[in-house]
């Protein structure tokens, strides 16, 4: 297994790489413009000086100087794109230096998709600004940005699911050179977030030339004709001005369609010039063997070994850039006089889109997955330390209840009833955003349903901290990540939280009554037969103490009946006593803070039972705050 310090060399080792290719590439770039302009120089000055010589001796000047001066702009070209790869490459490597270190300001956090309702995200800042999407995400397409947030919006609850993106992200992770040329390559042209929308709507849009029968045959009729008179011309049976005359009609009579076409390249024109880089990413998808179920599944969407959707995607790009030709005026009355060329060429793309339009969300969807499965994969493997689950269904709980092996339960011996117990287990649990040197890890245990955890503890302790590292631990075993532990287990329930529950000016409507509406969310699903993980901070705080105590009495005990696993973290000592009616479905821990010398210390360390120590007045008379004993 590799180290942290092993993988920032990597990066660093990369970096430097790409710097120091960079560097000479930019040398040759100044050569290369230097000898372009020498040629053109020599060029422009041999034919002015030899002007009065002959027609040979003026194309020799020209075929010796410009035609190098020609080839020497496609190499320009290609240094110019080898230069912006190795910029971006460069950069790449330089963000995930920082991003080792917890700096992450460089991603997008994602905050469109915060959502104050969401059952779990807004409470365990998944979200937004320093929060675990921005922390995760290395997409470069925005079919993949947004399939990682709905991803990590919408977690699985299937083991199977689970543990086949659990295989695709295991075998991505050690694919470094393919995952960053595949960032590199999306990053060097990003569309916009309407893009994609917008190319389905003009893939699913009924074609506009193509349906006229006429217009189908007008291009070759009008390349016929032409043909025609060029061979009458040349027989001396057709003068080359009546020729001319008929070419001027065509001409004329192409504008007839320029507007309709105009109006067309100036709507998805631009959008369409991100194909180029799709069909980049799809060839890479392409070239590489796929082992593992899912992604040999989404090597199939995208036309497997065939190439179908990188080579028909190029196919497309190149018939776009084409069309471009039109706004060169010279070509534009050349091309259309003779061909009709840009009614042929508007009717080869919409003969690509009857052909491959039904294809082409499926296309985008398997590249989303990639680009999303590849952010997964740079976690794992930027996480050498932290374990992948073990992922518990119903029949594995079951047969491990009745002692059953594993053989006889894939036989169908096991009971896979309602009644399986849930488990959550994990050793040395961490939080992934907390720097790893200052992070204090703790221990969960829960094997029963039903089953609560109830901490209490003082202001400051560590109570909220590790309600929200269980539950975005949860979230990342459960979407298929490894967790921040050394070992785990877990039955992927659904999460649900309450931990900071906002109150709404806009609907009028209180704390108090916002933090109810979320504990009737939890109730209705409990009752419609939803398995539940539940995760709460300080249950019914919008109201007077003995309100307070009989509601989450009242509460837990309505949890209980409905067979409900889930933690809660309280300031309420007397919810401890919960113990003694339910001895073996409820655990109290705590976390302490201990006063030595008079002054308050926190170990963050869970402790078994109820809290001693609370410090509220304490770090009142400490701030000069008077506290009447």
């Amino acid at each position: 297994m590799e180290s942290i310090e092993n993988i920032k060399s990597v990066y660093q080792r990369i970096e430097d790489e790409a710097r120091c290719e960079l560097n000479k590439v930019q040398q040759q770039i100044y050569r290369i413009s230097t000898l372009r302009l020498l040629l053109f120089v020599a060029g422009i000055a041999g034919i002015i000086y030899f002007r009065t010589e002959s027609w040979a001796v003026l194309t020799g000047i020209a075929l010796v100087t410009l035609l190098p001066f020609i080839l020497l702009i496609k190499y320009h070209n290609r240094l110019f794109h080898r230069k912006d790869y190795l910029e971006k490459k460069a950069e790449v490597n330089r963000q995930e230096l920082a991003a080792l270190d917890y700096d992450t300001s460089c991603f997008d956090g994602g905050e469109e998709f915060a959502d104050p309702a969401h059952l779990y995200a807004y409470d365990l800042d998944v979200f937004g600004t320093h929060s675990l999407f921005q922390y995760i995400n290395r997409t470069c397409t925005e079919p993949g940005r947004r399939l990682l947030a709905d991803w990590l919006g919408q977690h699985l609850t299937k083991k199977e699911d689970i543990l086949e993106r659990q295989a695709a992200v295991r075998e991505l992770a050690p694919e470094l050179k393919f995952r960053q040329r595949f960032r590199i390559l999306g990053l060097l042209h990003k569309g916009k977030a309407a893009d994609e929308t917008e190319l389905k709507a003009w893939a699913a849009s009924p074609g506009i030339f193509r349906k006229s029968r006429l217009l189908r045959v007008l291009p070759a009729t009008v390349t016929g004709i032409n043909g025609v008179c060029l061979l009458l011309v040349v027989a001396g049976y057709l003068p080359a001005s009546m020729w001319g005359v008929i070419w001027t009609l065509f001409v004329v009579a192409g504008f007839a369609f320029t507007g309709k076409i105009t109006k067309i390249q100036a709507v998805y024109g631009k959008k369409l010039q991100i194909l180029g880089t799709y069909a980049g990413l799809l060839r890479l998808m392409e070239a590489r063997p796929m082992q593992c179920r899912l992604l040999k599944s989404i090597k199939e969407e995208i036309g497997g070994e065939q190439r179908k959707a990188s080579l028909s995607i190029s196919r497309l790009s190149k018939l776009m850039n084409e069309l471009d030709q039109r706004n060169n005026i010279f070509m534009y009355v050349i091309l259309n006089g003779l061909f009709f060329w840009e009614l042929r060429q508007i009717m080869r793309i919409e003969a690509w889109k009857e052909q491959y339009a039904g294809e082409l969300p499926q296309w985008f969807d398997a590249l989303g997955q990639m680009d999303a499965l590849n952010s997964l994969a740079t976690f794992a493997y930027n996480h050498p330390a932290y374990a992948y689950p073990t992922l518990l269904d119903k029949a594995d709980m079951a047969a491990a209840k009745a002692g059953i092996s594993s053989d006889a339960r894939k036989a169908g011996a096991a009971n896979t009833g309602s009644n399986a117990r849930f488990i959550l287990r994990a050793k040395a649990l961490g939080h992934p955003l907390m720097h790893r040197d200052r992070c204090v890890r703790n221990d969960i245990d829960m094997e029963k349903r039903p089953f609560f955890i109830i901490i209490t503890g003082a202001n400051m302790a560590g109570k909220s901290t590790y309600l929200r590292t269980i539950g975005v631990n949860y979230l990342l075993a459960c979407t298929g990540m490894p967790v921040c532990a050394e070992e785990m287990e877990v039955y992927p329930a659904r999460l649900i939280t309450s931990l900071r529950t906002s109150d709404s000016l806009t609907d009028n409507e209180s704390y108090f009554f916002a933090e109810l509406k979320r504990l009737k969310l939890i109730i209705d699903k409990l009752q419609a037969g939803e398995e539940l993980f539940i995760i709460l901070d300080e249950i019914l705080k919008g109201t007077n103490s003995m309100d307070k105590q009989k509601g989450s009495f009242a509460l837990i005990k309505q949890f209980m009946a409905l067979e409900a696993d889930g933690i809660i973290a309280t300031h309420d000592l007397l919810l401890g006593t919960l113990i003694d009616l339910f001895p073996e479905n409820i655990r109290n821990f705590r976390f302490e803070a201990d006063i030595t010398d008079n002054e308050l210390t926190f170990s963050y360390r869970l402790r078994p039972g109820v809290a001693q120590n609370m410090n509220a007045c304490f770090l009142m008379k400490k701030m000069g705050i008077a506290v009447t004993d």
